[in-house]
């Protein structure tokens, strides 16, 4: 099935406003805040690591407002617990029966916030719900908000008091992007105090909205060559020298499902060699695992995945669309 102009129009123009929304709150960012969104609407999950003081919380809470459903934040802390995540099973003495208490997960955005300063074992209770969209608790499965959009911000590794993410749970995110210092314009509104004075901002969509554009995202046209370019970069990580694990095929089926996204978002009812091209180091860098001697040697995921960029060779627009 291929999407209509008419749902074409409607989904660019959804996409932009919930954007422009969002960068009432966080200044100068728009194609972070694009990445975010893409993220959201290709039901996936968002990792946003930077210095502390960049705005990663913001863009997180701004998302979470944008959208008309349920938001939770989660501090995490090194002495969280896996149940605080979840929720818990009590007995209630007078009933006379165990009562589950829903944790924050159950919502239609999740506020990770700083992630990996909770212990690996904490930080594993968002395994299942990332992944099925449910958690299983004393036995008993229940899912949570549809749709389900984890944000988790984290600090670099090098920081006091911080854990590194398991890389099962980096392959569960669909994104991994970074917001950096705001431009010397953005800063001077800051200081200013106009780039503050809005520190919320007003819902613009539902759930059901969210369902609906994805419902549009998954519809998009991709033309078998695009699909097997997508192939051809995934299997040239495998392949680097530098690399000790290469991108999995769950990442293989995350850069296909983004750049659909990415595509509808900018007017196109189907996907070009150039789409790809946009997401692939945020989609696929952080599922890299690095050989030891080549991150000595100061070897990054994003400069190994924009070499595989340039040695793998696109279809041509015009066979792609």
């Amino acid at each position: 099935m291929t999407i209509t102009a008419e749902q074409t129009a409607w989904f660019q123009e959804t996409f932009a406003t919930l954007v422009d929304n969002v960068e009432q709150v966080v200044l100068g960012k728009r194609h972070v805040i694009e990445l975010a969104f893409t993220a959201m609407i290709s039901e996936g999950h968002l990792l946003l690591e930077d210095f502390p003081g960049t705005g990663k919380t913001s863009l997180a809470r701004a998302m979470g407002q944008s959208v008309q459903g349920t938001s939770t934040r989660i501090q995490f802390t090194p002495d969280l617990l896996p149940g605080d995540v979840t929720g818990i099973t009590v007995y209630d003495q007078r009933r006379g029966e165990f009562e589950f208490h829903q944790g924050p997960v159950f919502a239609n955005i999740l506020l990770a916030d700083e992630i990996n300063r909770a212990s690996p074992k904490t930080q594993s209770a968002l395994l299942e719900v990332m992944e099925e969209g449910h958690v299983t608790v004393d036995g008993v499965t229940r899912p949570v908000g549809v749709p389900f959009l984890v944000v988790a911000t984290q600090n670099p590794v090098e920081q006091a008091g911080t854990y590194r993410l398991p890389e099962a749970q980096l392959d569960r995110f669909l994104l991994k992007t970074s917001l950096g210092y705001p431009d010397h314009a953005s800063t001077v509104r800051i200081l200013e105090g106009t780039g503050t004075v809005r520190r919320e901002v007003e819902p613009v969509i539902t759930p059901q909205g969210v369902v609906s554009m994805a419902d549009v995202a998954r519809d998009v046209y991709l033309n078998p060559l695009v699909l097997d370019y997508i192939a051809r970069i995934v299997e040239a990580t495998r392949l680097a020298t530098e690399v000790r694990l290469g991108v999995s095929v769950r990442g293989a089926i995350a850069l296909t499902k983004a750049s659909k996204t990415w595509a509808v978002a900018h007017g196109r009812g189907y996907v070009t060699p150039d789409d790809v091209k946009a997401l692939a180091e945020s989609v696929l860098a952080h599922r890299l695992i690095l050989d030891p001697e080549a991150e000595f040697d100061g070897v990054t995921a994003g400069s190994v995945i924009g070499q595989v960029m340039l040695d793998t060779m696109p279809p041509s627009q015009r066979d792609a669309v």
